[in-house]
């Protein structure tokens, strides 16, 4: 024990007599430790700075450009192996041979003669032998090259030397990029010091150089100071939390800077994920082949429609990846993005996710706004028709629910008037039902209110009550699926829970609605026709159209409805998309499907698609022009008895008779990609992807890999 009755740290062996600490001490002391112990030292910046010094190029759409060499646009004539070096080979013997024919005298002395006539005799007969060496061995010189020029052209010597020399081991050799020039390294953050936040760009460059920079770091602060440039931030706000926070400024309001885990390849600079490789397929062009694959907001601003038969990739493959990517995009403050899938469907970590909204779960922390967050009673009840009874509209695409949207108008309106809110589940569906308990408290309260127009609207919904054809009936049974025990907490309006609204798409959130798709099928698809339809008319009025906003649907079995087809037609004008899947366009009313190719500007057609969907896939995709050769072969016949006995010799010898070739080449006009080539022509593991971003610009049906 210790003089003040603690006992020593070394436990209870005797302690050392102390003395006075001198300067040899004071030299031997260890130095002062830089961490915690436990604590792995911190990583370098050469990882970040390599992949942020990365070049990408300007490519074609889809195409993923981190570190892409641009190839040309049409495939270089390319002489297989074998015949280039054979050729190579006769070429060099041919030179050898007229050489030697020259030098041993075989074809005369003419080939002297220049030098006879260009030269003094005093040059050619001097007694100085060196001076004859030199120009006569140099004159032999001069028409050897001569003879290796012509025959080097010949027999491609340049190609093969392209092929198989230094150059090919210089490409094979991995490439050292050089650093580049301090005003054109990105790492330098120049753009700030140039509009005067040059002590926000010293911090960044300095934390970028120390490995405390990530990639959603980097595309976050890009974000910031893009608010920066437009006026919603300002410089003196922009830089003082810069200053203070380093590469954590800017935060998403989760405090998160990167997600648990990541499945596919990121690259948050071009905002590019990386989904596969163009195969290297005749069918694709040449400047597609072989590259990676990858889909961005600029593409996914005009939708993307995948179709293809369970198990063949369209979740683990398309969705997983495009959502993952999205949630970066949201930490990094460049999008919203909302997830729809089934209960258990694998669409990434539930640590992923801001909200995560599990209906029909008892432990799920949200519940879905069935009103989507507005106070209009129209407004409400077009959204809500079109979730109830969208899929019973005219399928034609001018059909609509306009008779729906009115039944329910003209209870909501009413009832809101009265209440404050909206009814629910239960209580709405009384209200379609026309009990009579309900609907004469809400006159009563009408009549006591004054409120002569709503009771007007409600007058006609009673009259409508007694007709054979009144949609309300059709209304109270779909509500009736959600008025479910299951669902017996979720859908509140009287404000107890925490229901979330799709009105939030203002904001960086990261969403995923869990769907009870086991025993609840026709539950969960009215429910997602919900959620699309709140998504469509949320992203129509949002303040800030600078944000991303995209809706990832893991099944749209039985949410193409015609005005579904008018609201992604109208997400492009919003800076908005939406990702659908559907395990065959047999889920489409006929009418619908064209319309629906057509919406969309990202189509794909998965391995394992039937021959009648893929028909739909060959028409949108159009024709092209081809070079077509026919080749015909003609029996030749010999007039002549010599010519006869080399004819029987040659088919003696290889057992078919001479023949002559004869190759016809003309345009015709094909099919892209035919319903039986997608059908039938499609690997396992692959798809047919055509592309368009928000530019207008085209990439062609790819044939893609989407396991590389």
């Amino acid at each position: 024990m210790d003089s003040d009755g603690t006992q020593d740290a070394r436990g209870t062996h005797a302690r050392p007599v102390p003395r006075p600490a001198g300067p040899a001490d004071a030299a031997a002391a260890p130095p002062r430790p830089t961490r915690a112990p436990g604590v792995p030292p911190l990583p370098d910046g050469s990882a970040f700075l390599t992949w942020l010094r990365a070049p990408r190029p300007e490519a074609a759409p889809g195409v993923w450009r981190f570190g892409y060499r641009p190839r040309p646009e049409q495939e270089p004539e390319r002489i297989p192996a074998r015949q280039l070096l054979s050729g190579a080979v006769i070429a060099f013997l041919v030179g050898w041979l007229v050489w030697s024919l020259l030098w041993n005298g075989y074809l005369g002395g003419w080939w002297v003669l220049p030098l006879e006539l260009f030269t003094p005799d005093s040059w050619r007969h001097s007694d100085d032998p060196v001076g004859n060496a030199f120009l006569w061995y140099g004159y032999y010189t001069l028409i050897a090259l001569a003879i290796m020029i012509v025959v080097g052209r010949l027999g491609r010597w340049g190609e093969v030397w392209r092929r198989y020399g230094l150059p090919a081991w210089h490409r094979a050799a991995p490439v050292h990029e050089r650093p580049p020039a301090p005003e054109e390294d990105p790492a330098q953050w120049n753009h700030l010091r140039a509009a005067g936040a040059a002590d926000a760009a010293d911090r960044l460059a300095a934390e970028a150089g120390r490995g405390l920079m990530r990639d959603v770091d980097h595309a976050r602060i890009a974000r910031a100071w893009q608010g920066v440039r437009s006026g919603r931030h300002s410089l003196a706000t922009f830089t003082a939390a810069v200053l203070e926070d380093g590469a954590a400024a800017c935060l998403h309001p989760s405090g998160e800077r990167d997600l648990p885990g990541r499945l596919a390849r990121h690259d948050l600079v071009t905002g590019q994920v990386r989904l596969g490789e163009t195969a290297d397929d005749p069918r694709n062009p040449y400047a597609y082949r072989r590259t990676g694959l990858a889909l961005g907001p600029d593409l996914l601003g005009t939708s993307l429609l995948a179709v293809g038969p369970a198990g063949s990739g369209k979740t683990g493959s398309v969705v997983w990846p495009l959502a993952e990517s999205l949630c970066l995009h949201a930490l990094a403050g460049r999008a919203a993005v909302v997830v729809v899938g089934a209960a258990g469907a694998g669409l990434g970590p539930v640590d992923a996710y801001d909200v995560v909204v599990r209906i029909g779960n008892p432990e799920s922390v949200y519940d879905l706004d069935l009103y989507g967050g507005t106070t209009d009673p129209d407004e409400a009840a077009a959204v809500l028709a079109e979730a109830l009874a969208g899929d019973l509209a005219d399928p034609h695409p001018g059909g609509d629910s306009r008779r729906s949207t009115t039944v329910l108008a003209q209870l909501l309106g009413p009832y809101r008037a009265v209440h404050g809110r909206f009814p629910s589940v239960p209580e709405l569906r009384q209200l379609l039902d026309g009990t009579p308990g309900p609907l004469g408290a809400l006159r009563k309260a009408l009549e006591d209110a004054g409120q002569e127009s709503l009771l007007r609207e409600l007058d006609a919904r009673e009259r409508q009550m007694g007709h054979p054809g009144d949609i309300g009936s059709v209304l109270a049974d779909r509500v009736a699926l959600l008025d479910r025990p299951a669902f017996a907490g979720f859908f509140d309006t009287s404000g107890q829970s925490r229901p979330f609204s799709l009105r939030a798409l203002d904001h960086p959130v990261r969403v995923r609605v869990d769907l009870p798709a086991r025993g609840h099928a026709d539950a969960s698809r009215i429910l997602a026709r919900l959620v699309l339809a709140q998504f469509t008319a949320s992203v129509a009025v949002r303040e800030d159209r600078s944000l991303f906003a995209c809706l990832v649907l893991d099944d749209a079995t039985g949410l193409i409805t015609p005005e579904a087809v008018r609201g992604v037609q109208r997400l492009r004008s919003g800076n908005a998309g939406a990702v659908l899947t559907l395990r065959t366009l047999d889920d489409v009313p006929r009418p619908l499907r064209g319309p629906l190719l057509g919406s969309v500007g990202c189509r794909m057609a998965l391995s394992g698609l039937t021959p009648w969907d893929g028909q739909d896939f060959a028409e949108v995709w159009g024709k092209e022009w081809i070079e077509a050769r026919d080749v015909t072969d003609r029996q030749i016949i010999a007039e002549t008895p010599a010519g006869k006995a080399v004819h029987m010799l040659r088919r003696v010898i290889t057992g078919h008779a001479p023949t002559a070739r004869a190759v016809t080449v003309r345009q015709v006009e094909r099919e892209r990609w035919s319903a039986s080539e997608l059908a039938h022509g499609v690997p396992p593991g692959h798809a047919v992807l055509s592309l368009t971003n928000v530019r207008g610009e085209h990439a062609p049906p790819l044939l893609v890999d989407l396991r590389g």
